[in-house]
Parts: C-alpha cells; sequence; structure tokens
C-alpha cells in the first residue's frame, strides 16, 4: 500500500483496533487476499462517513452518506475491489464516487482512479479526504452522468460500477479495453447480482459472484460540479 495513504491518520488513530478486526473478519470470510485487505487495514474507513457514524464504520451495514446513497459495507467492498485487482498503475474507471472510500481503495492499491458521480456534493466531500490523504495525484474525479463513462480518458483496463443498473451500459462497455474487467451490480431493487464481464474481442463474457444490494443507478446528475 501506499505511504500516502496513511498521511491522515494520527499516532493514535482510535480506530485502529476495529480496523483490525473488520480485516480480521474478511479473511475468515475469504473474501479477498491480503493485497486488498492490507490496503483495507490501513485505510480509514471512518472519514468517508459522518462523525456521529464513524464508529459503526468498521462494522457489518451499509451506512448513509446523504442525497440517499449509501457506503457499501466492506464485505462488498472487499468482494468488489477483489474482483478488480489489477497491477499498479493500471487505469480503472469508478462510476459513482459516492463517499470516495472505493477510489481511495483502489488508489491506496497503486491504480489510478478516475471517478465519476452525479452528485456534486458528494464529491465536494471527497476531494479533501483524498488530499488528507495524500491520494489526489492519483484520482481524477468529475461531476457527470454515469451512464455515459469518461470516452475521452478510455480505454480503461477495469471498470467499477458502484450502483445498480438494470442493464450494463453499452456505452461503458465500449470503453473497457481489450482483456479489460467490468465489476458491476445488476437488476432491480429485489434481485441484484454481483456480476464480472471480461472483454475478449467483440464479446464481454459474464461471472456471476452472488447477490448484493445497491441503490439504484440513475442518469440525472445533480447540483453544480
Amino acid at each position: 500500500m501506499s505511504r500516502s495513504a496513511t498521511a491522515g491518520l494520527s499516532p493514535g488513530d482510535a480506530f485502529a483496533v476495529a480496523r483490525e478486526r473488520m480485516v480480521a473478519r474478511l479473511r475468515v470470510q475469504a473474501l479477498a487476499g491480503e493485497e486488498v485487505l492490507g490496503a483495507m487495514a490501513e485505510l480509514p474507513r471512518h472519514l468517508f462517513v459522518d462523525a456521529a457514524l464513524a464508529s459503526r464504520a468498521y462494522g457489518r451495514d451499509a451506512l448513509p452518506i446523504g442525497y440517499g446513497q449509501t457506503l457499501s459495507h466492506p464485505e462488498i467492498v472487499a468482494r468488489m475491489t477483489e474482483a478488480l485487482l489489477g497491477e499498479p498503475g493500471q487505469k480503472v474507471l469508478e462510476v459513482g464516487t459516492g463517499s470516495g472510500y472505493q477510489a481511495a481503495l483502489l488508489a491506496s492499491l497503486g491504480l489510478r482512479v478516475w471517478t465519476l458521480e452525479r452528485i456534486a456534493g458528494l464529491l465536494d466531500r471527497a476531494r479533501p479526504l483524498w488530499a488528507r490523504l495524500g491520494l489526489e495525484t492519483l484520482i481524477t474525479a468529475r461531476h457527470a452522468d454515469g451512464y455515459r463513462g469518461w470516452p475521452e480518458a478510455g480505454p480503461f483496463a477495469r471498470i467499477i460500477v458502484t450502483a445498480a443498473p438494470r442493464a450494463v451500459p453499452a456505452t461503458l462497455l465500449a470503453q473497457l479495453d481489450e482483456g479489460g474487467l467490468l465489476v458491476t451490480p445488476l437488476g432491480g431493487e429485489s434481485d441484484q447480482r454481483l456480476l464480472r464481464f471480461r472483454l475478449q474481442g467483440d464479446r464481454a463474457f459474464r461471472e456471476d459472484l452472488g447477490a448484493c444490494c445497491f441503490v439504484p443507478m440513475l442518469s440525472r446528475t445533480l447540483g453544480a460540479g
């Protein structure tokens, strides 16, 4: 993990034990390998939620971050990050910045992240956190409609979608590099599956990674950005 990812922590970090317990729980569940777990052990997840919810940041629940959005629970973050993991320096498109935690985790693993968020207020909160953690040089953010992707920055080796569309947007698959991976929840509010697509030639091969529950993916941007 990058040295910069711990820059925002004080020596007496009160949540260190909670993070250790979270990682121990994830390790028992075999949801991710040691590279991902090591990064999660260092990244201060509690900074990405309201201070009133900080004590719950390392538990099993998704937590509200405002605007009807949530920070996914650690189990799903670990599972998606492991499914997406690539080589340091690879380009990743994240559709749905949310709290900024997932982008920070990917950047702390050495990936270069382009992240889109339709709600300007969430980006306004996330940017100072990335800077506090010394990760801002690895993360490029834009207030935009996630369905459109970021074509001028592509192609991407990896794409991660953090809200559930009904069908995989063709615009995102078109921005995936040959051999690249796209990880996304898919489906309605009561019947979602976490899927991984691998692009080979003109075909996208699909792998089912299990049940999940995300907010629906919407296209209208909110706020000025």
